[in-house]
């Protein structure tokens, strides 16, 4: 296990800052109805708010029933169609359709409404004390599934159930699936490509450890439970053989330390990307692990933050995402494939948490980490790319380059006079003024 600080870089990407949120927020960066993203930002109060571009200002508020504690956004009634879904303690789960409603200005032009009040087009009572919450296809039809972990170790699955078609708002219902029993407390539901590329579900663990929840409702006979009293019912009998419990290794862990996780990492567009797909987790007490299938450790970082939060980005724009984690500090790590480490500070204690792509400036979707300080306000890192991660010798970036080698010529440099163009390389970056000539090899090395 190596420690981070040994080999790290930091970064200071650029900044936006956003207007003060109320309580105990979550976030999630995702496209609504244009390709380009939006945050979606939901607090304890019920109160859900979307920001666009770099206004400071919500473009779009709605209040929901209850202490919100899951947000997400995803095509949860497979119609085609983001929707936000958010979810409260109490178990009130509501789906937000927010389309904005148009108003003309003075030109006759259709405008937004800055910050207008919308309202959930759906809700629905389910099992309270939900904690987090998952939109993906996890049993491979092709269609999403609503995945919901709760306080009291318990994870249970959902389906949207059409009630009628053609009308403008989803009419239908939650139905449940299946729910499955967990030895610890669930921090984090993820979905990873498996050995034969169909979906696991994915939960963590404490000590470092995950689960792999076993979808064996397509084996099930009999129509699935649609009231809230038959979700309590003989098809929710958690059963442990549905259950697949992992320890990523063989070290002692402090079994009871939180873990969160992260997967389908995805490693590139080469030819070899496919087959099992990568999944990081990491600990309160600073161990980061990146894994390929169950037992494939790939590498092992321990730093010295607690790390609360873990996300995945594409920082050098290659199709590779490295994996990011961020402490209560506000000390992020951005770690790829090789264990090579970037770190960036936060000037204040986080308390929310998340990276993605997000239209912040120049109308186009950009890597950018989102953090919410205890002061209550949301900060949007922007631009958040790297032309590499590792780092590299100057001399080696110019000899890839096609018009090196006769730039050095027409300078009257031999190109294999290794200290004369270093000499010349230190006169450009640091005398530019001066002519460029040939000075003498004693000159500092720039390298």
């Amino acid at each position: 296990m190596q420690s981070a600080s040994e080999t790290s870089t930091t970064i200071r990407p650029r900044k936006e800052e956003l207007e003060v949120v109320q309580q105990d927020p979550m976030l999630t960066l995702f496209s609504l109805h244009l390709k380009l993203n939006e945050l979606v930002v939901g607090d304890t109060s019920g109160k859900l708010l979307v920001y666009k571009n770099d206004d400071s200002r919500p473009w779009l508020t709605c209040s929901c029933q209850g202490m919100l504690t899951c947000v997400g956004v995803g095509d949860v009634c497979n119609k085609g169609k983001n929707l936000v879904v958010a979810v409260s303690a109490e178990g009130w789960f509501h789906l937000c359709d927010l389309t904005p409603a148009k108003a003309l200005d003075t030109s006759g032009h259709h405008e937004t409404l800055m910050g207008e009040e919308q309202r959930p087009v759906f809700k629905q009572h389910i099992p309270a004390n939900t904690k987090v919450m998952l939109i993906s296809d996890i049993d491979g039809d092709g269609c999403c599934e609503l995945v919901i972990g709760y306080t009291d170790r318990v994870v249970r699955a959902f389906r949207w159930e059409d009630l009628g078609e053609g009308t403008e708002h989803p009419t239908g219902q939650l139905v449940s699936l299946k729910k499955w029993m967990l030895e610890g407390q669930v921090d984090s539901l993820s979905v990873t490509p498996g050995p034969l590329g169909v979906p696991e579900l994915m939960v963590s663990q404490p000590g470092c450890a995950y689960a792999i929840l076993l979808c064996t409702w397509n084996k099930d006979t009999g129509p699935p439970a649609t009231s809230e009293g038959a979700m309590e019912g003989s098809r929710e009998t958690p059963a442990a053989r549905d259950v697949m419990l992992h320890q990523t290794s063989g070290r002692i862990h402090n079994k009871n330390v939180s873990t969160h996780l992260i997967g389908n990492i995805k490693r590139g567009h080469t030819p070899d990307s496919g087959g099992s797909g990568l999944f990081a987790l990491c600990t309160l007490d600073g161990t980061l692990k990146l894994m390929e299938e169950a037992d494939k450790l790939l590498w092992s970082v321990q730093v010295d933050h607690q790390l609360f939060a873990l996300e995945k980005l594409d920082v050098t724009g290659n199709g590779i995402e490295e994996v990011v984690a961020c402490a209560w500090d506000g000390q992020t790590y951005i770690i790829d494939h090789n264990r090579t480490v970037v770190r960036f500070q936060v000037d204040e204690n986080v308390r929310a948490f998340c990276a993605g792509l997000y239209a912040c400036k120049e109308g186009r979707n950009s890597p950018c980490l989102v953090y919410v300080t205890f002061n209550q306000k949301i900060y949007v890192y922007w631009e958040v790319q790297l032309e590499r991660m590792e780092s590299t010798n100057l001399l080696k970036v110019l000899e890839a380059e096609p018009d090196y080698q006769g730039l050095l010529q027409e300078l009257g440099v031999d190109p294999d006079d290794l200290p004369a163009v270093r000499t010349l390389v230190h006169r450009s970056l640091y005398h530019p003024d001066q002519p460029l000539q040939c000075a003498p090899a004693s000159l500092q090395d720039p390298t």
